[in-house]
């Protein structure tokens, strides 16, 4: 963890007290403090909570890989809290949420491991054992396989380690869910049951990208850079071939942002195929060239990556056939 600094006079007052401060490195205490506000029944489970999530962990210089592995880095960190009798069916849920998830995003396929307990863990082997056992029938439940992946399970509990490979080889873990008995009992974490007593709540901690940053470099390398419509950070650029098409440039412009696609203009004084060949190296999905005929015409030339052939399309047709492209997927009629 990182520690942060502060002066010495304040150190010192603070090390009386035995005091330390550190920047957060998980999400997972502020989400338990969140349950613990006021009374919860058990009919108030499954309780869900999400966040895109700030952490900070101080990794090994050594260990540091581009945008890979940070040492900041934003998680899209969840925290289901349910009874035993819940985990089976939330696991199966999470699971068939993560894989619509990936395959949006262009992966069909991924590999679960299991991860058992560490030698330093929380917890007495007890629990552990009753933890490892409900997360393997839940994923058995499921229908799916894992491989074991001895002792490397959280400190607080076993998990489930979603592997994506990479356009050149190498293996990311990426998705986890991990079941949680430790977590709410050192947090005082409680619910009303049935019976009128209380009860300490299964924690799950579940992540779909993991590491957005790593999750970004990864699609990057995936897809050699060439996004697909819907995910690519500039969509659409369209280009002047002349300075008197410019107000017809921003014409267009206007018209696609309005209907929310990312778009530029390029009306810089280049030649169009200095445009293109620039807009192209830059992976930009599709450019639009307008020149006099266009104007006239209230046309543009559409040249799409990685297509060596152009065409000449009115913006009316064009751009509700961009709208539903840069739709995800799964939003799609």
């Amino acid at each position: 963890m990182f520690i942060v600094e502060v002066d010495e006079e304040h150190a010192r007052e603070k090390a009386k007290q035995g005091a330390d401060y550190y920047l957060k490195p998980m999400n997972c205490p502020c989400h338990v403090q969140i349950f613990n506000q006021g009374m919860k029944s058990y009919r108030d489970l499954p309780l869900r909570m999400a966040e895109f999530g700030s952490c900070n962990r101080y990794e090994p210089s050594g260990a540091l890989h581009g945008i890979m592995r940070v040492r900041g880095f934003t998680q899209d960190d969840a925290h289901i809290f349910c009874r035993e009798a819940q985990i089976e069916d939330e696991t199966k849920q999470f699971i068939e949420l993560l894989s619509a998830v990936y395959k949006d995003l262009g992966f069909e396929k991924f590999r679960v491991k299991f991860s058992d307990r560490p030698d330093t863990r929380a917890g007495s082997d007890a629990v552990w054992d009753k933890a490892e056992a409900a997360l393997k029938s839940a994923t058995e439940a499921a229908g799916y396989a894992y491989e074991l992946n001895p002792g490397e399970g959280a400190f607080y509990g076993p998990k489930l380690e979603f592997v994506l490979t990479d356009a050149i080889g190498r293996d990311w873990q990426c998705g986890t869910l991990q079941v949680d008995f430790v977590l709410p009992d050192r947090l005082d974490a409680t619910y009303i049951g049935e019976d009128g007593a209380k009860h300490r709540p299964v924690m799950l901690h579940r992540a779909i990208l993991g590491s957005f940053e790593r999750f970004i470099g990864i699609l990057i390398e995936n897809f050699s850079g060439r996004l697909p419509f819907w995910l690519a950070p500039r969509q659409v650029v369209v280009a002047s071939i002349v300075s008197e098409a410019d107000g017809f440039v921003d014409e267009i412009v206007a018209l696609l942002k309005k209907h929310g696609l990312k778009v530029e203009a390029d009306k810089r004084n280049e030649k169009i195929n200095y445009k293109i060949r620039e807009h192209s190296t830059g992976k930009v999905p599709v450019i639009l060239a307008v020149g006099r005929k266009e104007m006239e015409d209230r046309t543009v030339t559409v040249r799409r990556l990685g297509e060596s052939e152009t065409q000449v399309r009115s913006i009316s047709d064009l751009l509700a056939e961009l709208a539903l492209e840069a739709t995800p997927p799964d939003l799609r009629a």
